[in-house]
């Protein structure tokens, strides 16, 4: 068993008012079937504080509320010398929490103990002892007062000396600089201009560490980290490792063998959103006090471990502050598309080192004596736009090979095998409307992405008409990015549908993009209102000179599902109406 905790000097004293609660009479039935074996059991609740791991026998750790502090309530039988059960609660949690423990170390024990009822039952606390004997009074268990839990007490002393010796997760001495560093990163938000594969380096020649290279992770909106690889060769073997496996053995293999240091993100415990469905927020999009920042490090023979020790917290200290500044500097300079040569060199204050590192910090690159005395080292940034290229040659060539296999499957759905159904995120919000020519010159200048119509269009009539595709922030960047590499947006146009088992006609609307795929939107079923919308939308194009546009749209909840204003609306491409003539489909038929 490991468990870490800190002794609490006082017991726990109930609230005075709480009213006595009794088990149920079936419950009590169930209970007395089971045998009951000669053991006495001893039984505590005891103050840990917050930030100390509390880890059962199966090695899961509990939570420890964050208030200050917690209680753990821990049932142990004495004769075998072994935890029951164990639980964590808040200070204020009164005394039922510690009859729902006791009844899982009678029914569900931990380990290989069976069900079973004690003879006796032990505590050192008296409001406790009167509570169990109210409770438990059809139990036919004998409790007592002691003032001393010898086997509870071992163990927490144990346990205390064993959180004594274990190191912090961060040196003392760096963790305020590292936490502030990570609240420069969340808030830079570097994933907004770099995707995965675009590389930047940064070359230290310090701490035994000569060059890191950088992976910003978030822009797909899954993972928020930054990742800092020892050696370009582990980056690329760990890319080509993610690429080319699908099972979790495989994909676990290839994240153990990394060799670098990481700083990662994720909603934090506490927030209010915890509890929530995922899809109803964006973590990108939330403020650092709702996050939740891990520093840690991987390597091929270590694995993962979450404890950075000195020189490690210095090397991220140092690249952290470099890789901030960078993106400061270099952010209107760099897009997904655009990833040109940048460097630039850097002089970063130390915080304060031992003097052992100090001294291998001037051994390993001599310094001015203006540089040692301000305890500053110089860092270079650069991008590597050679190697951006040769990762994103590996994704494009694995994605190609995904779009083949969707589009065969897809093949089945409707009877044009080009037709394909692969662009549109699940669960998106697509209709077709207008947006007022104020609003589309807006757009013009604020969208995160803006294609714009090869001619002028001519801004008649009551606006553009569009399809708006809304999904969430992330699936929102991840189709522009798609439509992206698709060369962009060609054309917007609406197809005849039949289900010949059904009887139901349909208008599908459909996008081609510049590469000459045809991809379905959207089945619109044929009634008053669409009819009345597709009218609008036909009498409209021969306004614009047979120009509409695509509106991606974040934000799926609230007021703003189904319903997105401008500050949700994140690109907007103008392109050429479709006719049917033009997409050259006739009727189509869905398929079984």
């Amino acid at each position: 068993m490991r468990l870490t905790s800190q002794l609490a000097s006082p017991p726990f004293v109930p609230n005075k008012s709480e009213s006595m609660t009794t088990l149920n009479r079936s419950t009590c039935r169930r209970l007395q079937k089971l045998p009951q074996i000669t053991s006495v059991w001893e039984g505590d609740r005891r103050t840990i504080v917050a930030g100390m791991p509390v880890v059962d026998e199966q090695g899961n750790e509990l939570e420890v509320p964050s208030e200050g502090q917690g209680e753990c309530i821990i049932w142990v039988d004495g004769s075998e010398g072994m935890v029951r059960s164990m639980d964590m609660v808040a200070p204020e949690i009164g005394l039922e929490a510690v009859v729902r423990t006791l009844l899982r170390a009678i029914e569900y024990p931990q380990g290989q103990a069976k069900p079973a009822l004690p003879q006796k039952i032990v505590v050192r606390d008296r409001e406790i002892q009167f509570y169990l004997r109210g409770v438990l009074q059809d139990l036919d268990i004998a409790i007592d007062y002691v003032p001393n839990l010898p086997l509870i007490d071992r163990l927490f002393r144990e346990l205390q000396s064993e959180f004594i010796t274990r190191p912090p997760k961060l040196p003392p001495q760096y963790a305020q600089g590292l936490l502030s560093k990570a609240r420069n990163i969340w808030q830079a938000s570097p994933w907004d201009i770099l995707a995965e594969y675009q590389v930047l380096s940064i070359e230290l020649n310090r701490w035994d560490v000569s060059t890191l290279y950088v992976s910003v992770m978030g822009m797909l909106g899954e993972e928020y980290g930054i990742l800092l690889y020892r050696s370009l060769d582990s980056l690329k073997q760990f890319r080509a490792g993610i690429l080319a496996h699908d099972s979790i053995e495989k994909l676990e293999e290839a994240f153990l063998k990394q060799d670098c240091l990481f700083l990662t993100f994720e909603l934090s415990d506490e927030s209010e959103l915890a509890d929530d469905d995922e899809s109803s927020w964006e973590l990108g999009s939330l403020p650092f006090s709702e996050i939740n920042h891990n520093f840690g490090t991987l390597h091929p023979l270590e694995g993962l471990r979450s404890i950075i020790y000195e020189e490690e917290a210095l090397v991220m200290y140092v690249a952290l502050e470099a890789l901030g500044r960078f993106i400061k500097s270099s952010r209107q300079k760099i897009t997904v598309e655009q990833f040109p040569a940048l460097n630039n060199r850097y002089n970063i204050t130390l915080p304060p080192v031992s003097p052992g590192i100090a001294k291998r910090t001037t051994q390993e690159t001599p310094q001015t004596d203006a540089e040692q005395a301000a305890q500053k080292v110089q860092v270079k940034v650069a991008t590597l736009p050679n190697i951006a290229a040769e990762l994103f040659e590996m994704v494009s060539s694995v994605m190609e090979a995904d779009s083949d296999e969707d589009s065969d499957e897809d093949s089945d759905e409707w009877d044009l095998p080009l037709l394909r159904k692969d662009l549109i995120p699940d669960n998106s919000l697509s209709r077709i409307c207008v947006v007022s020519w104020e609003g589309i010159e807006q757009l013009r200048k604020t969208a995160y992405f803006y294609q714009a119509a090869p001619k002028q269009i001519p801004a008649v009539g009551d606006g553009l008409p569009v399809v708006i595709v809304q999904t969430s922030k992330p699936k929102a960047k991840a189709l522009i990015q798609n439509l992206r590499t698709a060369e962009g947006l060609e054309g917007i146009g609406f197809n005849p549908g039949e289900d010949l088992y059904s009887d139901k006609s349909f208008d599908l609307g459909i996008f081609q993009t510049g590469d000459g795929d045809l991809y379905l939107f959207e089945e619109f079923e044929f009634s008053s209102v669409h009819t009345a919308d597709r009218q609008k939308w036909d009498d409209r194009c021969k306004k614009t000179k047979g120009y509409c546009g695509l509106i991606i749209a974040m934000g799926m909840k609230g007021a703003s599902k189904g319903n997105p204003q401008l500050k949700d609306m994140l690109a907007l491409f103008e392109v050429r109406s479709l006719s049917e003539q033009e997409l050259g489909l006739g009727v189509l038929q869905r398929m079984p």
